[in-house]
């Protein structure tokens, strides 16, 4: 999970009030239910030292979420009667839970909000693309490019002239072929996609996937549903259905493949060689890991004990620590007990690091990370392992 649209919550100090609330239900007979869930959340929220206007505020965003229009739900971050972040999940909550704690609750998001690989959409036709950029959190249009638009249609006769009219038809379309694999490049550079797909003409699409990057290739999809002509695809229609199936199938596609190759990577890195360790796991190690800001990679598995174990912390991410005591060495003199899972995933969006999420059967006895807490690291341990 990319971690960026997190880092508003670890800007402003605490407590927080934390609230996952389900949106799933849609009639008008739920919107009283919802209103009521809202005041049972904000009571709860009460009862473990929320304060008015932050449990007003959470109240009011609640009651403010259009159910017509909403995903499945949302998770409601506040402190000191503001809301400051409400990123909407990916997969219904179960009721509404709420938090009130000295750090954002942000763990649960590794269930309810999914992974979110980026998705960059090219509508593709012999003239030029349009652009957009798809995720978890939204689609929004990304640009387009425009090429040569002469001579783009071939003729049905055989005369010499003709064939060399031909010729010209070809070489425009290679040249905009050419033209959208290089702006994909370059904007796949700037939005940082995880995945492009390629939508269109069966010949068009395989006209730019065989001119991009070979990098980029084994990140590609292609699919024939929709287009870039006008109508090809409108929003509610089976087209448009279709096409945003293909979409989802590969970000799933590209989520199991991603944590199964961080899972490889962590099962055969924790392992020293050498006198090096190239990860971490268990809640010292990776406090350690931590402060020092090695971790690269955190690996979280939501059944796993150790998510639940309290930590202490301080004001600034890299300040967290077994015990309170240790703390104050840190530099935090009002130090306060938080889950390890949070204290880790706040620093991990501080140094940049992402956070995968770590699925296993019930009582598999090969379940790694041990515990439920580990991470691939920026640079090694020397000398020995560092584990539980």
């Amino acid at each position: 999970m990319r971690l960026g649209f997190l880092n508003p919550l670890f800007e402003r100090p605490g407590p927080w009030a934390t609230v996952y609330f389900d949106t799933s239900h849609h009639d008008q007979s739920s919107a009283e239910e919802r209103e009521r869930a809202a005041r049972d959340a904000c009571r709860r929220l009460e009862r473990q030292g929320a304060d008015q206007d932050t449990c007003r505020a959470v109240y009011d965003a609640l009651c403010a979420l259009p159910p017509a229009v909403e995903p499945v739900g949302r998770a409601v971050f506040a402190t000191q009667g503001e809301v400051v972040l409400d990123p909407p999940l990916t997969v219904p909550p179960g009721g509404a839970q709420a938090c009130w704690s000295a750090l954002p609750h942000v763990g649960p998001l590794l269930d309810f909000g999914g992974e979110d690989p980026s998705c960059l959409v090219a509508y593709i036709d012999r003239t030029g693309a349009d652009f957009e950029l798809r995720g978890a959190r939204g689609t929004a249009p990304a640009g387009g490019l425009s090429g040569r638009q002469w001579p783009v249609h071939r003729t049905a006769t055989a005369d010499w002239s003709e064939r060399h009219f031909q010729l010209k038809v070809e070489n425009t379309w290679e040249h905009n072929a050419a033209r959208i694999a290089d702006e994909l490049r370059a904007r796949q550079e700037q939005t940082d996609a995880d995945l492009l797909v390629l939508v269109g003409d069966a010949r068009e699409r395989r006209a730019v996937h065989d001119r991009l990057p070979e990098q980029l290739r084994s990140a590609t999809v292609e699919t024939e549903h929709g287009g870039r002509a006008p109508g090809s695809a409108p929003r509610g229609t089976h087209a448009a259905r279709l096409l945003d199936q293909d979409v989802e199938e590969a970000r799933a596609r590209h989520t199991r493949h991603h944590v199964d190759e961080a899972v490889d990577r962590f099962r055969a890195e924790r392992v020293p060689v050498d006198g090096r360790l190239d990860a971490a796991e268990g809640v010292p190690a990776l406090i350690d890991a931590a402060r020092e800001h090695r971790i690269d990679t955190l690996l979280v598995r939501p059944d796993g004990a150790d998510v639940y174990r309290e930590v202490w912390v301080g004001a600034d991410p890299d300040q967290l620590a077994l015990r309170r005591t240790d703390i104050q060495y840190l530099g935090d003199t009002r130090p306060a007990a938080a889950r390890a899972d949070d204290a880790l995933i706040r620093s991990a969006a501080a140094t940049g690091a992402e956070v995968v999420a770590v699925r296993t059967a019930p009582d598999d006895p090969d379940a790694v990370p041990v515990g439920g807490l580990g991470a691939l690291l920026r640079w090694p341990y020397e000398g020995g392992p560092a584990g539980p």
